[in-house]
């Protein structure tokens, strides 16, 4: 496909074929996500990808702090308000998605859900960190965005699904130490990568975009 084509057919998967991905084509996905653009060059992102046992350890670590009531420690604290524009179209999200599936994300029985199933990767055979070290300053987590971008666009034009997921990283401090991974390194984002099961009602649900016309100010 063409970028294109590949930028407005990419979507965010929440079910998954069970098969694992060679090891092979991850590789090739993070090898093109590389060349993303980043501030002077210094490309400040690093990657774990989890499988096996390992994810699935992890999985029932985190699911085990939720349930005993652990307050979150995301490195990258969550956003406690939103400007009327972008909380409108939160709004819209959450509707359309309790229209299409019957889940209310407001409801705070479904957030305890919604976080399970971040924490198991939505069944992926294979998870994602994305991390820096944390005296980087915004425009190195800029960088690391636009390769996270770049690293979901490949795995699509590869047959491969992506969600990125912020709940994945709540337990930040706990998930660096199970993991191995240097606490002044910052946890930025966690990803499901697989097969997508495209029959799975999880993934019928396309959420829309803004017009152009909404977002641009042209001045001549």
């Amino acid at each position: 496909m063409d970028t294109i084509e590949c930028i407005k057919t990419r979507m965010s998967i929440r079910a998954f074929k069970p098969e694992p991905v060679p090891r092979e084509l991850i590789m090739e996905v993070i090898e093109a996500a590389r060349w993303s653009p980043s501030y002077k060059n210094s490309q400040p992102w690093e990657v774990m990808v989890l499988s096996g046992e390992k994810k699935e350890a992890l999985s029932r670590f985190l699911i085990e702090l939720l349930e005993q009531g652990e307050e979150p420690c995301p490195d990258i604290p969550a956003p406690q308000s939103w400007p009327p524009a972008e909380q409108a179209r939160i709004d819209d999200l959450f509707r359309k998605r309790r229209e299409a599936t019957g889940i209310d994300l407001a409801a705070p029985e479904m957030v305890i859900k919604a976080k399970k199933a971040n924490f198991r990767f939505y069944n992926a055979p294979h998870g994602i960190f994305l991390y820096q070290d944390d005296s980087l300053s915004q425009w190195s987590l800029f960088d690391l965005g636009i390769f996270a971008q770049s690293l979901m666009l490949a795995a699509h034009a590869r047959g491969l699904g992506t969600v990125p997921q912020a709940f994945a990283v709540d337990y930040a401090r706990q998930t660096k130490e199970f993991l191995g991974i240097p606490g002044n390194k910052r946890l930025v984002l966690g990803m499901s990568i697989g097969y997508p099961d495209t029959d799975s009602p999880a993934n019928q649900l396309r959420t829309d975009r803004a017009p152009a016309e909404e977002i641009v100010t042209w001045l001549e």
